[in-house]
Order: structure tokens, then sequence, then C-alpha cells
């Protein structure tokens, strides 16, 4: 079985006209039924966890480091927020921090007291995911994504109610630590944001089963290849275009933004591969929920119209 699924960013991120080929394929393609929007409902289309739920700091912290097992884990990424008029809002997290080795040695050391007291000892095996490490057993708040988060207020995504409190006071603390460090001097000065803040998400254990059908994942980006190392399959890069390999291959292209590149070096080549009978099965999974199923058999669909563009 020759299949290929394309993990994809919202139709709304790809506008514009469809080619020709591509169009005519779309039309005649099956619908799926709509799936839930956002990260979590994609990825989880496609990878099972037992038991349920969404371990994002246990995943990552495994690829990262190797040591997740033995503990519960919590992301505490920096962050940079800045206040304004309406609150304040968070406006930088991830790989738009800017961040190297030297950043996380230098802040680090100052935030390590905090929180060992607290008994969630902090460190940083990637410059940009910091880890807090837990009791397995902890009872955590529901705590937000970053994506969900970013450019509005911060404080509305705060945990919440009792067991929220404590990590609203931790946030506090170490939001002075970092406002004050000598390191952030450094980092504006090169024209880069400073850390100001911490963002805890993705708390839980390592899963004790994950699986996918697909049987290898082509694409970098952390949180899937994490993934696919649970499910004990391989994360290779992804390639440059299309090209039909055996098994069912799963391809992250959700960073796409440019219709006519994604277009010339992913959808027309798999579409050519379906008509030509060495591609058996093609996926569209896109992040707001939308899928189509493309198959050979559907050429013979004539009296479908083309779909001249995803939206």
């Amino acid at each position: 079985m020759r299949a290929a699924t394309f993990l994809l960013p919202p139709r709304a991120r790809l506008p514009g006209a469809l080619p020709d080929a591509v169009a005519r394929a779309l039309g005649r393609a099956d619908a799926l039924p709509a799936g839930e929007g956002g990260e979590r409902a994609q990825l989880l289309r496609h990878f099972e966890l037992l038991p349920r739920g969404w371990p994002v700091a246990a995943l990552t912290r495994q690829r990262d480091a190797g040591d997740a097992p033995a503990h519960g884990w919590l992301r505490a990424d920096p962050v940079y927020a800045r206040p304004d008029i309406n609150g304040v809002r968070l406006l930088a997290h991830g790989e738009t921090m800017r961040l190297a080795r030297e950043d996380a040695e230098a802040f680090l050391p100052a935030l390590r007291p905090l929180f060992g007291d607290a008994g969630f000892p902090i460190d940083a095996p990637a410059p940009t995911r910091w880890y807090l490490r837990l009791p397995r057993e902890a009872r955590l708040p529901a705590f937000a994504e970053p994506s969900e988060a970013l450019g509005a207020d911060l404080f509305e995504h705060l945990p919440e109610g009792p067991e929220g409190r404590r990590w609203r006071v931790l946030l506090s603390e170490a939001q002075v630590i970092l406002h004050n460090h000598p390191h952030n001097a450094a980092r504006v000065a090169a024209g880069k944001p400073p850390v100001n803040s911490l963002w805890f998400w993705g708390g839980g254990v390592l899963p004790d089963h994950v699986r996918t059908v697909h049987a290898a994942v082509h694409g970098g980006e952390v949180l899937l290849a994490a993934l696919a190392q649970a499910a004990g399959r391989d994360a290779a890069p992804l390639p440059a275009c299309f090209a039909p390999r055996e098994g069912a291959l799963l391809y992250d292209l959700r960073a796409a933004r440019d219709p006519a590149a994604l277009a010339e070096a992913w959808l027309v080549p798999a579409v050519e591969a379906l008509r030509r009978g060495t591609l058996d099965a093609l996926e569209l999974d896109f992040e707001d929920g939308a899928r189509f199923r493309f198959a050979p058999r559907q050429r013979w669909r004539f009296w479908r119209r083309p779909r001249p563009a995803f939206a």
C-alpha cells in the first residue's frame, strides 16, 4: 500500500486558485466528515494516546532528554510579554524568542532556587523548551497552550481555581526574577525580545502507549517527531517535493504559506502519482478540521465540477 497523508495549515492560510489538475482532483475527491480544529485535534487524528490525554511536556521531554518515564513534566517555556492599556500581552514564544544555549545558561541559575524550593526542579535540554520535573501523581490545573494565548491578554489564560493559585504565585515570582535579570539588557541590545515571563503548559506523564497507522513521519516539528518516536516510528526530514514511496507515510506541511509552491512541489506530483497508479491513496488534513481523501478510481467522476480553491 502506497499512501500519503499531508498535514496542512488552516485553509484560510492557503488562499488563491489551484492548478487545473489539482482543482479537478479535489472536486472529485471524497470530503470526509469535518474534524475538530487546532493542532491538538489534528495530531490526535493520526496518533492514539493511551491513556487519553495530551501530555506534551512528557512527550517532548522524552525526545529531548530520554528521561521522561520516571516523573511527571510541565513545560515552563521562556516567553516575552508586554504590558499595554488593556493588560499584558503574550507576544513571543518558541522560535520567535531567538534563544540560544547561552541564554538558558544565563537565566536558569536565577530560577532554580524558586522552583527547587517549590519541589519542581527546572532545566532546559533545549534552549526554547524549559521543563519542571514533577511527582508523577502531581495534580495540575488546566493550562492553556501558548498558541491559544499568543497576542492575547496573558491574565485571561492563567490557570484558575485553588490548584491554579500556586502556579499564579510561582509565575509572578518568576516574572520578578526575569524582569530584573541583567542578561535581558544584552538581549534587547542585540535586537532580541527579553525573556520576562514563563508559560506553563503541557503537563502530564508519558503515555503508556502511542499508536499510529503511519509507517513513518516526514517533518522536523518537535512535537510531531516526539509522537512518532513514542509510537516507534521513524521521523525523517521533510523532502523538497513529493515522490511516491512504499507504506503509509505522513508528511508535515503545516508550515506552508505559499499555495503555488505547495501545489508545485506536493499537490501536483501527488495527483499525478494517483493518475499513474504509483500512489494508492492521498489524504489532505487541514488544521481547521477539513479533510479530503483521493483515490485513483475517482478520475471517472467526470460529472463533478473542479474545486478551484481550498476554501
